[in-house]
């Protein structure tokens, strides 16, 4: 008879309840071994090791114990996966299918306890798709309940998470005053109408060593504690909650939690920093969109300034002030290329806006701060207009106690010889407009080859007598023909990842197969 070794996996969505004696995983895993001992006779065996996930959500696949049973299965060292009920192992189809592909390909089978299941079969595959679908359905309708249980709350005043202001420690749905912080903000407030800006108070408050609020967060890890950096301090200067109010998608109501500053030095901050924004409106526009915007990892904010190329070419770039020998500088993008940065920003903007031919005069009065991380573009936008400009609002974003809603979006800024040389992000579905000067560039690519009489279509001869081109400058650019015909498509569609221009492609060396052109720039 042949053995089978059959793992148990089990899973519980909350922590509540996980420290009692018999618990949820306790069950699930009692109804799984007694099924295995029901299959003694097939030469069923319980394996010993537990695969468990107290506390975790099915909606991915980020689990400590499914990450443990999926490594051991591409060991060969399960036979079969038990579970309570499918939806224990996940809620997304997707991540799903993609097991079961894993299972298949490692000849490993899958029982549900309380569902008959067999996946070996197309019947077997359609239920489990149908009975995934009506999962990842309730988890939706879930997350809906929840987003609308969080604004009812927070219109009844009430506190529902995040790091807690300074000058507030949280405590039972509202927040109470800490009297030596407090003291702290009635000082920033007094001094940056006695000072007049965030510049001199921010150098002020380094002098003296004021610091940010140190609290815990959820996994108990001690946060805070750092120097105020300049956008911190706007950010505390505008926020509402020190009025007493809790803000939601830039609507203020009364909160449960008494206010710190009084509404005539709030009001008198407003108004000095709202002077000092339209001053800088007023001066000479600036070549530079996001100067004053955009700030580092850090938090300093990143200054515009430009370099002359041969030929007397312009060259603008986003610099920030952190030094090299700065013990965080390999947070820091340091140096990044105004129109990589630029291109991507606009993109989003246009993505939540819906508005595919907006200008920066149309989206910049909306953006409050955009800070540029290695792996992100965190955007600030004000309240109240951006709650009716975005239609759709990306996954991954917070509201903050004064109305501003910050959104991170995930990039990938690789830097190759100064220049942004690849950017990875969530894809767009609005159409970029198309960039001339790489236009032009692939088309002098295919009229150079014609002209050496070189046919692109005889590829493997046709590289050859193309790295044979004497001219440096047209030997890279002539790599520009033998890119995949999509990629050539998208180029002349203004498709291309944003932030890719001709001097980028001339900047790499091309694979000669055209999935790893793809892989390379991006395009899925």
């Amino acid at each position: 008879m042949t053995r089978l070794r059959a793992a148990i996996y089990t899973r519980k969505s909350s922590e509540e309840g996980l420290d009692q004696e018999f618990n949820s995983l306790d069950a699930q895993r009692e109804a799984s071994e007694a099924y295995i001992t029901s299959q003694k006779s097939e030469g069923w065996v319980l394996v010993r090791n537990r695969y468990d996930d107290g506390g975790w959500s099915g909606g991915n696949i980020e689990r400590p114990g499914l990450k443990a049973l999926l490594a051991d299965v591409e060991a060969g060292k399960i036979d079969i996966v038990v579970v309570y009920k499918v939806d224990r192992l996940s809620r997304s189809l997707s991540d799903f299918a993609q097991m079961v592909e894993l299972f298949d390909r490692h000849s490993v089978s899958f029982v549900s306890v309380t569902q008959a299941f067999n996946t070996t079969t197309s019947m077997g595959r359609l239920t489990l798709n149908v009975l995934l679908s009506f999962a990842q359905f309730e988890r939706e309708v879930t997350g809906e309940r929840i987003r609308d249980k969080i604004a009812a709350s927070k219109a009844k005043g009430m506190w529902m998470g995040g790091n807690p202001p300074l000058g507030y420690d949280p405590k039972d749905r509202t927040l109470v005053i800490n009297e030596a912080e407090a003291a702290t903000v009635r000082h920033i407030f007094r001094r940056h109408l006695e000072l007049g800006s965030v510049y001199a108070l921010h150098t002020e408050l380094e002098r003296d060593g004021v610091r940010t609020k140190i609290f815990k967060s959820r996994n108990g890890a001690v946060r805070g504690g750092a120097p105020f950096g300049r956008g911190n301090l706007a950010h505390l200067l505008r926020n509402r909650v020190y009025l007493g109010q809790i803000v939601h998608k830039g609507t203020s109501h009364p909160g449960l939690h008494p206010p710190i500053i009084d509404q005539e030095l709030f009001d008198a901050v407003q108004e000095n920093l709202a002077r000092k924004e339209r001053g800088k409106r007023e001066r000479a526009p600036s070549p530079a969109p996001l100067a004053g915007l955009l700030y580092d990892a850090l938090g300093n904010r990143m200054a515009a300034t430009h370099a002359h190329g041969r030929g007397g070419k312009r060259y603008l770039y986003y610099i920030s002030p952190v030094p090299a020998s700065h013990p965080d500088a390999a947070r820091v993008l340091r140096r990044v290329p105004a129109p990589g940065i630029e291109d991507i920003l606009m993109e989003r903007l246009r993505c939540w806006s819906s508005r595919p031919n907006a200008g920066w005069s149309d989206l910049l009065p909306f953006v409050v701060r955009v800070e540029l991380h290695c792996d992100a573009l965190v955007v600030d936008l004000s309240p109240p207009p951006h709650e009716k400009w975005l239609v759709e609002i990306p996954e991954q974003y917070s509201g903050s106690p004064d109305g501003t809603l910050r959104i991170t979006s995930p990039v990938k800024i690789q830097s190759r010889g100064g220049r942004t040389s690849r950017i990875d992000g969530s894809a767009s579905p609005l159409r970029m407009r198309p960039d001339k000067t790489l236009i032009a560039g692939l088309r002098r690519a295919h009229a150079e080859l014609k002209s050496c009489g070189i046919d692109v279509i005889d590829s493997k001869a046709s590289i050859e007598h193309a790295r044979g081109i004497k001219d440096p400058y047209l030997r890279k650019l002539s790599a520009l023909a033998f890119l995949a015909p999509d990629i050539q498509r998208a180029i002349l569609e203004g498709r291309q990842p944003a932030g890719i221009n001709l001097s980028d492609l001339l900047s790499f060396e091309l694979p000669l197969a055209w999935d790893d052109q793809r892989k390379l720039l991006g395009i899925a």
